[in-house]
């Protein structure tokens, strides 16, 4: 069943990658469908933080954590 969209304002979080704390600032929809995705996996979301943190860094100009977290999730949502 859909939820009713929400618009609001990113929510600042501390998650952990390779033992170091950072901020990631996300709206709550992109934060719920984060820990839907880790949930699905059946990891940590900071694991899956983790993953995503890695991969982007393999392209040729690495976007922003919190992009890359925003596009991985929509490519998630796409299917892909």
């Amino acid at each position: 069943m859909l939820e009713t969209l929400t618009y609001s304002p990113p929510v600042k979080r501390s998650v952990l990658i390779a033992g170091h704390p950072t901020s990631i600032s996300l709206e709550p929809l992109f934060w719920s469908a984060l820990e839907i995705a880790a949930r699905d996996a059946a990891v940590p979301v900071n694991a899956l933080v983790a993953e995503i943190d890695e991969a982007r860094m393999t392209v040729a100009e690495p976007p922003n954590l919190t992009s890359a977290i925003r596009q991985w999730l929509f490519g998630r949502a796409l299917g892909g």
